[in-house]
């Protein structure tokens, strides 16, 4: 049921399937919507596909690679947000990463180089008071480092501290950061990965927990990966090494 309100949410990396599940729900209630992303014709014909209130969502060209077009971004954004909401993510396969430091390097300007540079902008604005809450999308990836995917993990370890520092820069400011720390789901960029089908989250499953997040820092959708989170934290060292 739409809910009437006069906020504003940007949601950065708009293209991903998490991301496009966050447009409808922020619309059912009642938001209007700053959608960003490199790709900006696959998010017009996602608006068009669905049906979508097109009046309620501006369409925006945001690379999170080229830092030197974010003050300008920002600036000329038509409505400063209410809500940033951080989604862009790029994975290649750990292996192929170890061997082609070009694939590391966009996992580490997308995930968290890109999201520091375009946050600060955003964060140290004080003239925008309408800016209420932070959200950023790390994984369960970033939490223990293992040799299956500890190159991508650590770029998401890294934005999962950058976020919770951000958290307490701004708490004076009565702003409020989140981590959604993520575990499968079944999106394009795990598409052709071997996962644990039982383990799978859907987009818009996940959407949910962000749109509405709450008060805690770390927010981890799903009960079965809250339990993995929390044996993550604790496994001795000599466990994890065996871990896949």
């Amino acid at each position: 049921m739409n809910q009437k309100t006069n906020k504003t949410v940007l949601i950065l990396g708009a293209n991903s399937d998490v991301a496009k599940q966050c447009i409808i729900q922020y619309l059912e209630r009642g938001f209007s919507v700053m959608a960003a992303s490199r790709n900006t014709v696959s998010l017009e014909q996602f608006i068009e596909e669905n049906h979508l209130d097109a009046s309620k969502i501006t369409v925006l060209h945001f690379n999170a690679e080229d830092f030197d077009s974010h003050q300008k971004f920002y600036d000329e954004l038509p409505v400063k947000p209410h809500i940033v909401l951080y989604a862009a993510g790029f994975l290649v396969d750990n292996e192929k990463a170890l061997k082609d430091f070009n694939g590391t390097k966009q996992m580490m300007l997308v995930n968290y180089m890109g999201a520091v540079s375009i946050l600060n902008i955003i964060a140290m604005d004080e003239s925008n008071t309408n800016l209420e809450r932070i959200i950023g999308l790390s994984s369960l990836s970033g939490v223990r480092g293992r040799k299956s995917n500890f190159i991508y993990g650590s770029t998401k370890a890294a934005f999962t501290q950058y976020l919770a520092g951000l958290r307490q820069e701004l708490s004076s400011r009565k702003i409020i950061v989140n981590a959604l720390v993520i575990g499968y789901i079944r999106t394009k960029i795990n598409k052709g990965l071997q996962l644990n089908e039982s383990l799978i989250m859907e987009p818009d499953y996940v959407a949910k927990f962000i749109v509405n997040a709450g008060n805690s820092f770390i927010i981890v959708p799903n009960f079965k990966w809250k339990m993995i989170y929390y044996i993550l934290r604790i496994l001795p060292e000599s466990l994890v090494a065996k871990l896949p």
